[in-house]
């Protein structure tokens, strides 16, 4: 020590300034440690316990990455679309787009497999696959709402199908005919299935071959179908009315499908007025005519409606075959018994449709125009007896079917009284606009 002591003493008197001004500061500093000194020794002891184990957090970028828990990279599919051909079946697609017949089963024994086994030429499926060529998954549209879905799974395949929503938008079509009811009706914007349609609903109060009058007009109420914003189709008609030779109908559509006047008797008859959709009358009901084959008088005991070979004839009312055959005289006929005693018949077709015994329903097609047996031309010659007497099938008063129930008279009150106001409103609206277009031709 004390030679230390003399080192020091020996020392330039700078040096030993220098010595003890740092001896200074180092004793300064242990005897008067920083704040941060003191926070983190007085952490340490408040936070950090004995015994107890800690997990330190380890900067991202020093991370060592494992090979086990590497990134994998994204495995890729490839789209690929197959036309439906003549004679397609599932695993004839499949086979030509390299898919073994173990796929084609397994796809088969999902519960899509029914949907596809009902393929339509020139349907499309959409099929993915991956790079080593096997079927990832399978979209097929069957309608404009479902798409059906197959989607690999770690078992096996699974399905599903995707449905899109029908939206639904009320239109009007309006008409006053010139010249016959087809024309108009089609001038109007309605497609032949709902012109069809609307004679079907007023087709037991009018005859739309004979009773139709230039003058006569139509309202009609109906939807419109869009999907995603694209129209796709026209739903039922709502309500209707029509002016025929100064006699006005109406008809409301209620939720269980059937049509009903505004005081809720059904529009519909029991027989249909005229079972077939024809071109003319040929020869009409006479109890004496002369036969152009047989060269005689005889009773013409029905009518006959004129129409294209083929037509489809429709059964007049419910009933039960009670006859189905063919002779010389009536070439291949059907003969149908319905309640209270009525029996109906239909001469002359080029083929039947149904067999002696099967039961019927009204407007279910029975058999196709034609012109066998004692007929010169095709046509259908109907018949209508009632006790086994003959009447004039476009004469006879036909029963009404039965109104609508009690129970779902107020409810459809409320119904008919909207749609009959929605169809005033677009009818007054068409006149409106028919009057400023005649008013703006004559200026």
């Amino acid at each position: 020590m004390i030679k230390l002591k003399n080192i020091f003493l020996d020392l330039p008197k700078k040096h030993q300034v220098l010595i003890s001004g740092c001896s200074l500061f180092l004793l300064i500093l242990l005897v008067f440690p920083s704040e941060k000194a003191s926070a983190s020794r007085n952490n340490t002891k408040s936070a950090i316990e004995v015994g107890k184990i800690y997990q330190l957090d380890i900067p991202e970028e020093t991370q060592i990455a494992e090979p086990e828990v590497a990134a994998v990279k994204a495995e890729q599919i490839s789209w690929q679309t197959a036309i439906v051909k003549s004679g397609d079946s599932l695993g004839k697609i499949f086979k030509r787009f390299g898919f073994s017949a173990a796929t084609t089963y397994a796809v088969d024994n999902t519960a899509a497999g029914k949907n596809l086994r009902s393929l339509k030429v020139g349907d499309e499926i959409n099929i993915a696959s991956n790079d080593d060529g096997d079927l990832i998954k399978l979209k097929y549209q069957m309608s404009l709402t479902d798409t059906l879905i197959v989607n690999k799974t770690d078992t096996g395949f699974s399905s599903s199908v995707e449905q899109k929503q029908i939206e639904t938008r009320i239109d009007y079509a309006q008409a006053q005919i010139t010249s016959n009811f087809w024309s108009a009706a089609l001038a109007s914007g309605l497609s032949n299935n709902q012109t069809m349609n609307l004679a079907n609903v007023f087709g037991w109060d009018i005859d739309f071959a004979l009773d139709i009058r230039e003058g006569d007009s139509f309202t009609v109420m109906f939807e419109n179908q869009y999907v995603d914003g694209d129209f796709v189709g026209h739903g039922n008609i709502l309500a209707a009315e029509f002016s025929n030779q100064g006699e006005t109908f109406k008809a409301i559509r209620f939720k269980d499908g059937e049509y009903y006047a505004a005081n809720g008797d059904s529009m519909r008859k029991s027989f249909l007025r005229a079972p077939v959709s024809f071109q003319y009358i040929s020869s009409s009901f006479k109890p004496k005519r002369y036969h152009p084959i047989l060269k005689r008088v005889k009773a013409h005991n029905g009518v006959d409606y004129r129409a294209p070979q083929g037509t489809p004839v429709k059964a007049a009312g419910n009933g039960r075959v009670i006859a189905a055959t063919f002779n010389k005289y009536n070439g291949n006929y059907v003969f149908i018994q319905h309640a209270n005693n009525i029996v109906t018949k239909y001469l002359h077709f080029s083929k039947r449709a149904v067999k002696k015994g099967a039961r019927v329903k009204q407007g279910q097609v029975i058999g196709y125009v034609g012109s066998t047996g004692l007929s010169q031309a095709p046509h259908l010659h109907y018949e209508f007896l009632l006790n086994g007497v003959h009447r004039n099938p476009r004469t006879v008063k036909l029963p009404d079917a039965l109104p609508i129930d009690k129970k779902y008279k107020a409810e459809f009150s409320l119904v008919a009284n909207n749609m009959i106001s929605q169809l005033e409103g677009s009818k007054q609206a068409f006149l409106a606009a028919t009057d400023t277009a005649v008013s703006t031709i004559a200026e």
